[in-house]
């Protein structure tokens, strides 16, 4: 029953995304001919949201569930592995007219060719673990 909470604001997240036309592949594709400024207008206020709930959580010393203080750690600077990986990111974005949230929320929509899409991407994320040794940093 703890977990409830997470489902019921996953689900209202999924209702919110489909009701913005987040997950509309046309939407994507005039973001990223830079036709309409909706989506960059969403993905906006998720920054300035993300950041003003963060801080509000550090200043309020809110616990995760084993009961620590939320912690987010330092990440290495990089410019170049943030250019590629981003631009990796970005591609497949546009191909496929979804980012992760929404493939799964396209998914629950009833996009059942999402499935190969997750499946793609479950694999993509097995190599790298495999390969993120071997890989430049």
């Amino acid at each position: 029953m703890k977990y409830l909470k997470f489902l019921l604001v996953g689900i209202f997240f999924g209702i919110v995304l489909v009701k913005s036309e987040a997950v509309s592949w046309y939407r994507i594709y005039e973001m990223f001919r830079f036709q309409s400024i909706h989506m960059y207008g969403i993905i906006g206020t998720a920054i300035a949201s993300g950041i003003l709930f963060l801080q509000l959580s550090k200043k309020a010393h809110i616990k995760n569930l084993e009961g620590v203080d939320l912690f987010v750690p330092k990440k290495e600077e990089g410019f170049i592995r943030t250019l590629v990986g981003g631009s990796i990111f970005g591609l497949g974005w546009a191909l496929i007219g979804a980012c992760p949230g929404p493939m799964y929320i396209l998914l629950g929509t009833g996009v059942f060719s999402m499935l190969i899409v997750i499946a793609a991407a479950v694999l993509g994320t097995f190599l790298y673990g495999i390969l993120k040794d071997k890989l430049p940093h």
